[in-house]
């Protein structure tokens, strides 16, 4: 949803694909299935707002991303919300094992082809967070750059982005300073719908370790929608066991 050799034909995910994971496949796309799991509006809107444009990111990775993995030895790696699969070729490229997860097909196929030019395997999962079965406690790092989480009663999307992350990895949460506090527009956005990273922060109990909780400003990269916003609030948090 968010900001970009080939990909794997299959997922090297052995026990996602025992929990029902579904991977995103260009061939099936072209005939008009591709495994899709999750609501066909929010997928519906999002393959608008990609179709509208020819490209509506930048093309380069995210810089608090950048700034936050520099330490990080590389893993497994879950990009939720991938776009256009900038962040998603930029980790394969440092060694990174990585699956990429978004709602859009149209955002998919552009993130497969930047991936298949950049000469790097990625798992593309076509699936909305809190239904793409994704294995428990198994990645070392979940990034979610400014994601578009819809917030549920229950919390799921909050749950879901702490249950993937393995025992010793890093829940990297970035978004929009002072988005979370904007009125409701007439385009229909409302702050309240979706999740922020202090919600997020408030389910960490003691088995998780806050090592970064702040807004600083935002190193965007140049072009692509959203350059407009300034500062970002990052939410790193390490899980203990």
């Amino acid at each position: 949803m968010t900001d970009n050799t080939a990909e794997t034909p299959a997922p090297d995910l052995p026990r996602a694909a025992a929990d029902g994971y579904t991977g995103y496949d260009e061939d099936n796309a072209r005939d008009g299935y591709d495994g899709y799991v999750g609501d066909p509006a929010v997928r519906a809107e999002w393959d608008d707002r990609y179709a509208d444009r020819h490209r509506l990111w930048s093309g380069r990775p995210n810089g608090a991303l950048v700034a936050e993995v520099a330490g990080l030895t590389p893993g497994r790696v879950l990009d939720v919300g991938c776009g256009e699969g900038a962040d998603a070729v930029w980790l394969a490229r440092g060694g990174w094992d990585v699956t990429a997860l978004e709602v859009s097909g149209v955002a998919l196929e552009r993130a497969a082809g930047h991936a298949r030019d950049a000469g790097v395997a990625v798992h593309w999962v076509h699936a909305e967070l809190t239904e793409a079965a994704l294995p428990p406690a198994s990645f070392d790092l979940v990034s979610a750059q400014y994601p578009a989480l819809l917030r549920t009663p229950g919390a799921a999307a909050e749950r879901a982005l702490l249950a993937a992350v393995a025992p010793g990895g890093v829940l990297l949460l970035v978004h929009h300073a002072g988005m979370d506090t904007r009125q409701t527009h007439d385009g229909g956005f409302d702050p309240a719908d979706y999740v922020w990273p202090s919600m997020v922060a408030a389910l960490l109990d003691d088995d998780w370790r806050v090592e970064v909780d702040e807004q600083r400003p935002r190193v965007a990269p140049e072009g692509g929608a959203g350059t407009h916003h300034t500062d970002d609030l990052v939410l790193r948090a390490r899980r203990l066991r």
